[in-house]
């Protein structure tokens, strides 16, 4: 009988095992488990299915992956996270160039670019959220909000957090889970009416104690707080630092978070071109003013323009703080995957395409979708466009509970329809009822628009 030797695995031949384990004066690969409690080791059969030939496989994952339908084949107005923007070519380009698709935090001797172009990035990004220093990107939006957070624990030295309630759900575990067990997290409410926070409950809660407060805007439920500068303004009376999340492609239209008075400023840049490819397109960023504090308490890494050993000549320093950096720190430096810098390198090719006047004509055109979209739908009978009577950007409560009918029983007939429906909130927030979460975007047509427009009025009516 001739032994299988694995092409993949080395040293699989049986002769070069046995002279292996005779080395080291093992009997068996089984000594080599000894560390293992016994309990742990598995006393049957695995059932493993039969291998596969690699074309075999790849017929097996392709029929697997064509089950699913992607918001290429049916109208989509799903957000809640990730959303359906439009991704220049250009932005998919980069993306395959091998220069950036270097080994994992690849050093510059073999990175071709890619240190510069991250440096480009983040001056492009400090621009949009107007502040001086910007990190490479973190995993998403939920860890770059809970280092953030991390971040003003530290400085400050208090341990109680104070995060708005309408913030993500999903985003406020994973803040939670990160910031534990050193911190404190205290919700607090909103009115149900307009979704801004309840500045009487903050009033209350906030304490000597009280390390950040952390808020979104837009949020997660779409509506634009519009009370920022009275939250800094209780904020600083406390010696607390605030912590805004913010969609960045609203910014072309929207104030940004340092102008009312946030310290920290975080969010997520999967719209700055990035396609939406089952959650895997997301990548978080921090910013911050150029102030030691804030700077030495970045976890990730940091380009600019710093002094090199020849006074007066300037070069690109690893972790820098900013263009006019004193010196390098690697405080608490944590490694950088290749996919979250080729995000960052990115997400500057498409701000650099767009430019002020293109993130503000973005920003307007989505408004004016999002804006036409509940004008319209509240002419439904029992339809309620918008939930909040706050001011919305792109995303935007719809209300059923008139309608006798669930989020679930509508997202199904809308399905039926080829359309993706908003996403159901009746579970993440039970007081709306029956109530969806729509996303509105630059690439839906007014076609697009009056399609769910006539198939929600058909589904309501009949």
């Amino acid at each position: 009988m001739i032994n299988k030797v694995h092409p993949y695995i080395p040293n699989m031949v049986p002769k070069v095992k046995e002279e292996m384990l005779k080395e080291i004066g093992a009997q068996s690969t089984m000594e080599l488990y000894s560390c293992i409690p016994e309990e742990l080791h598995l006393k049957e059969e695995m059932n493993i299915p039969e291998a596969l030939t690699e074309y075999g496989l790849r017929r097996h994952i392709e029929e697997l992956l064509n089950k699913n339908i992607s918001a290429n084949e049916y109208l989509n107005f799903l957000g809640a996270g990730c959303w359906q923007h439009f991704v220049p070519a250009v932005c998919d380009e980069v993306n395959q160039r091998s220069e950036f698709l270097t080994a994992y935090a690849g050093e510059p001797y073999e990175d071709h670019g890619r240190y510069q172009a991250l440096f480009e990035y983040q001056s492009l990004l400090a621009e949009l959220v107007d502040m001086d220093v910007v990190n490479v990107p973190t995993f998403d939006w939920g860890q770059a909000a809970a280092t953030s957070i991390r971040m003003a624990a530290r400085i400050t030295g208090r341990k109680q957090v104070l995060m708005a309630n309408t913030v993500s759900p999903e985003r406020a575990k994973i803040i939670s889970n990160y910031g534990s067990p050193d911190l404190e997290f205290v919700f607090l409410d909103h009115d149900t009416d307009t979704g801004q926070l309840d500045l009487e409950d903050l009033k209350n809660k906030i304490s000597a104690d009280t390390a950040a407060i952390y808020f979104e805007n837009p949020s997660y439920l779409g509506f634009i707080e519009s009370q920022g500068n009275e939250i800094s303004e209780i904020a600083k009376k406390h010696g607390v630092l605030v912590v805004v999340g913010v969609d960045p492609i609203s910014l072309g239209v929207m104030k940004p978070p340092s102008q009312y008075g946030a310290d920290i400023v975080c969010g997520d840049l999967q719209p700055l071109g990035m396609h939406m490819n089952y959650s895997g397109g997301q990548a978080g960023f921090i910013a911050t003013r150029d102030e030691e504090k804030f700077v030495n308490e970045y976890p990730s890494r940091l380009f600019g323009i710093v002094p090199t050993v020849k006074e007066g000549e300037y070069g690109f320093g690893d972790v820098a703080y900013n263009r006019t950096s004193f010196a390098l720190r690697e405080k608490g430096k944590e490694s950088v995957g290749t996919q979250t810098a080729l995000w960052g390198i990115t997400a500057g090719v498409y701000l650099s395409l767009l430019g002020p006047n293109g993130m503000y004509e973005l920003g307007q055109t989505i408004m004016q979708n999002s804006q036409y979209a509940v004008k319209q739908l509240n002419k439904i009978k029992g339809l309620k466009g918008s939930r909040l009577s706050s001011p919305f950007f792109k995303e935007f409560i719809v209300d059923f509970n008139d309608t006798g009918l669930s989020v679930a029983e509508v997202n199904k007939k809308l399905l039926e329809k080829k359309i993706f429906g908003g996403k159901d909130l009746s579970k993440e927030f039970p007081a709306f009822g029956q109530s969806a979460l729509y996303c509105v975007t630059e690439v839906h047509t007014k076609d697009d628009l009056d399609r769910l427009i006539t198939s929600l009025q058909e589904i309501v009516t009949n």
